[in-house]
């Protein structure tokens, strides 16, 4: 077998083998470690998607009046102010407290979001409305994913 591999700067690796009397086969750094089983990919983004939503689900739910969960902007006021997705309310996730949450039925389901990937903001305020037994997801992507997605950000409503 022979394998040879490139890892300078701009190049691609691949993986090559040969034996006698075989054709050569070549695999991408993708292929170097084998896709999961269907069974197996089912079921881990089958649960990904109990935890998370993205910034279109939102916005058709809103633009299709099927909005069933109250959006969360988890960050500072100020933050809030100067953009947010339409329809958030604005509860900074230190502010996430059994007495604040007490505001909503407690089957409420809450769609968090913070300003995006590089933010793991919603992640806190996911898990501090999981601790307080409220169902909830991420919307991920953020702030920054829904203007990447094309929409708008509002500034008052």
């Amino acid at each position: 077998m022979l394998e040879l591999r490139s890892h300078l700067k701009g190049e691609i690796s691949m993986v090559t083998t040969s034996l006698p009397g075989f054709k050569t086969k070549s695999s991408s750094r993708i292929q170097e470690v084998s896709a999961a089983s269907s069974e197996k990919a089912r079921e881990h983004f089958g649960n990904r998607l109990t935890f998370e939503t993205d910034c279109a689900d939102v916005y058709a739910a809103q633009h299709t009046g099927t909005v069933d969960f109250v959006l969360l902007d988890v960050r500072n006021a100020s933050s809030f102010a100067k953009g947010h997705v339409p329809g958030a309310t604005n509860i900074p996730t230190l502010n996430i407290t059994e007495a604040r949450m007490g505001e909503f039925a407690p089957d409420t389901v809450f769609v968090v979001y913070c300003a995006g990937p590089h933010c793991n903001g919603a992640n806190k305020a996911a898990l501090k409305l999981a601790m307080l037994d409220r169902p909830v997801k991420e919307m991920i992507g953020g702030a920054l994913g829904w203007v990447d997605e094309g929409f708008e950000l509002v500034t008052n409503e």
